[in-house]
């Protein structure tokens, strides 16, 4: 059984979080060897929508409320409707819209990262 007060634990809740309102192109950054990094893992995924972008973001604190009764520490994002961060301290997630992604690209940001891909839906 996973330990559920380990980040590895949080970062997969966020995740199940994500796909649960259909985020697409999930991908983790594993910054654990990054030399200063800020948390242990960023998760990445991305809304089509505004609408879209909301019901991800909630289904994020809702999950992680529901397994884990924890709240963020800090977000920040939601009224801008183009990029959502939830931070929880150890694991931060952030939901883009499409072209703001590809604008900030925190996966080139972080290069020094492993990445993660998550597998949709087949």
């Amino acid at each position: 059984m996973e330990d559920k007060t380990n980040s590895s634990y949080l970062k997969s809740v966020i995740i199940e979080g994500m796909q649960e309102k259909k985020a697409t192109n999930i991908v983790v950054l594993d910054l654990r060897k990054v030399k200063n990094a800020v948390a242990d893992y960023f998760i990445i995924g991305t809304g089509n929508s505004d609408t879209q972008l909301d019901a991800i973001s909630d289904s994020v604190e809702e999950t992680v409320y529901k397994k884990l009764k924890q709240d963020p520490w800090h977000k920040e994002g939601k009224q801008s409707k183009e990029w959502v961060l939830i931070d929880y301290v150890d694991v931060v997630a952030h939901v883009f819209k499409k072209d703001k992604r590809d604008f900030f690209a925190l996966e080139e940001l972080w290069g020094d990262a492993e990445l993660i891909e998550i597998p949709g839906d087949a």
